[in-house]
């Protein structure tokens, strides 16, 4: 599949950015023919794979991901999609299955990648499924249950001082330097093409039918534009006849989405640590997903995510901090005019609570 540079325009077969400094998108993404299957005809027992006919990949590294369970949530009045109960725990496993099934692909021996924890833990599982190598460059100061997840798989973590850029410096160095093929959940595109698998399973579960609006945290935007990007092609598919409100929860102090909606705001949020991410690389396209479906973000208090977090766990929703993210912005979103009581929302709880 020919990958296309956001930016310039140019195409590759492989590569991790484009040479203009570019992120790369697939330039003709997969849509499958015909109309959309009865829930029934859905084999749900291949996961997220039995969308297969949007996916750029075949299927090599797979851990029956996929399919998880979409509830009510009274006290919140919305839907959450149970996305921590992934193997890994979290999210991520939707574009760790696809990046390193497009790795297979390319018959790479030895992936890299970047992360302060979840996308780590995920890559690492799944290459070790794959058995390909992987070297994971974490913060050093990332949480000792995410590294023991990294070092069981069997990879090597390479931790590194500093920022969570300095994090990401180092891997690029590496990359350049030849050392292993980049399975960025921020920069390479099998990622997200995992990450869209969201929208796929979300409007197959409400019988093909769009919500309102979608809640999800915001950092590098890994799931929402992966949320933007599975909706956008289930309609272009004819599949659904419309995109939902995307609305992304960013951390205080970590916004830069927000701030360039809204202005700077003041305070810091370190709780949710996963989306602590000051430059997303795919920024540009985040702001287009904002634009497109008449979406917005915000910046959530370290005190507004631990509150909502609490509540979350009082009403058996075992989650990580970040998680907490989103459902304290439906909460904001509601309290400032953007969402009605009555709109139809889905929030995914993202990370398990069993990483803390």
């Amino acid at each position: 599949m020919t990958l296309r540079c956001t930016v310039c325009g140019e195409e590759y077969a492989d590569r991790w950015r484009c040479a203009c400094g570019g992120p790369l998108d697939y330039a003709d993404p997969p849509r499958p023919d015909g109309p959309a299957p009865d829930f029934r005809d859905v084999d749900t027992r291949r996961g997220l794979w039995a969308f297969d006919g949007f996916l750029p990949m075949d299927a090599h590294a797979t851990l029956g991901e996929g399919f998880t369970p979409l509830v009510d949530a009274p006290a919140w009045d919305a839907a959450f999609k149970l996305e921590y109960v992934f193997p890994t725990g979290s999210f991520k496993d939707r574009g760790a299955t696809t990046v390193v099934s497009r790795a297979v692909d390319l018959g790479v021996d030895r992936i890299l990648e970047d992360s302060s924890g979840n996308a780590g833990a995920a890559v690492a599982t799944y290459a070790a499924r794959a058995g390909i190598d992987a070297d994971i460059y974490v913060p050093a100061s990332a949480k000792q249950s995410k590294l023991q997840a990294i070092e069981r798989t069997g990879a090597t973590p390479v931790r590194v001082e500093g920022s969570r850029a300095d994090v990401t410096d180092a891997c690029v160095r590496a990359v350049e330097s030849d050392e292993g093929w980049y399975a960025s959940h921020a920069w390479n595109p099998a990622f997200f093409a995992g990450t869209a698998t969201f929208a796929y399973e979300v409007a197959a579960q409400r019988d093909w039918s769009v919500p309102d609006a979608v809640v999800t945290p915001l950092g590098h935007g890994t799931l929402f534009l992966g949320a933007y990007r599975g909706f956008r092609a289930l309609r272009d598919a004819g599949w659904t006849d419309r995109l939902p409100r995307l609305l992304g929860a960013q951390a205080a102090g970590y916004a830069p989405i927000a701030a360039e909606l809204h202005g700077e705001e003041g305070g810091r949020n370190d709780v949710a640590d996963g989306i602590r991410i000051r430059d997303p690389v795919r920024m540009s396209g985040v702001l287009d997903a904002v634009e497109a479906s008449d979406g917005d973000a915000i910046a959530l208090s370290a005190d507004a995510v631990e509150r909502e977090r609490d509540a979350l766990h009082r009403r058996g929703f075992y989650v990580e901090p970040t998680s907490a993210v989103a459902p304290a912005a439906l909460r904001a979103y509601r309290e400032r005019g953007v969402l009605d009581a009555d709109d139809d929302v889905v929030v995914p709880l993202t990370g398990s609570g069993l990483k803390t």
